[in-house]
């Protein structure tokens, strides 16, 4: 597996944002991962180092500046402390421009749980991106509408989910339909998080490698 590193790219305001990177070439094209609420952890990092040995360039920017969650509360309280116009707009749009000029110019956002709903408000927000994948996560519809975006869309979820709840997808599904646009929504018998091997209590080792083996289809159709 490719092994990635720690860098430092520019946001669009001139600052400074930490993040993640597994290069896999100049001539490849690239992904930024958007972790869940729990921070930069290993399970993150684990992620983009599968995509660059899958042939993309991947990019997962530190939105908390380089803390981890330890248990729900903490993460809960950070995720609440997020700033998530500054991370769609600032810290995700500056990954973007970074892995723009890093692999071959195309880029897609890809994101779970928290990181799931910055990756829709990326997918409203940043017309720059070529691609969204979801994993189970929605925003606010007042930060990001569905209906608004114009990208090519796919969607993991989960049917035991009290959070991104089914619910939730459903209207999801029907604000982009009403918009004209397909999102390729998938369903899974599972929980919240099920992609997450750090989480034995959810993690689904059989709905996890289906919703990857379908989200890189989806990026080798679209990039």
């Amino acid at each position: 597996m490719s092994q990635g590193q720690m860098i430092e790219f520019k946001r669009p305001d001139g600052s400074n944002c930490a993040g993640y990177f597994a290069a896999a070439g100049k001539d490849k094209p690239s992904i930024v991962v958007i972790q869940e609420w729990w921070g930069l952890n290993s399970q993150i990092r684990s992620v983009a180092e599968r995509f660059a040995a899958a042939g993309y360039n991947a990019l997962a920017p530190d939105l908390y500046k380089g803390r981890v969650a330890q248990d729900a509360d903490e993460a809960s309280h950070m995720m609440n402390g997020l700033d998530f116009p500054g991370a769609t707009f600032q810290d995700i749009r500056g990954a973007v421009s970074y892995l723009q000029a890093a692999g071959n110019g195309k880029v897609a956002v890809l994101g779970f749980c928290m990181g799931g709903a910055l990756t829709v408000a990326s997918a409203v927000h940043l017309p720059e991106i070529d691609a969204a994948v979801c994993f189970y996560g929605i925003p606010p519809k007042e930060f990001a509408d569905p209906a608004n975006i114009r990208v090519p869309f796919q969607g993991h979820f989960a049917t035991r989910d009290d959070w991104c709840t089914p619910a939730a997808v459903a209207a999801l599904e029907a604000a982009m339909q009403a918009h004209g646009q397909q999102p390729e929504n998938y369903h899974y018998e599972a929980d919240h998080a099920f992609f997450n091997k750090l989480r034995p209590e959810v993690y689904n080792e059989a709905a996890a490698e289906l919703a990857w083996s379908r989200s890189l289809d989806f990026l080798a159709r679209k990039l």
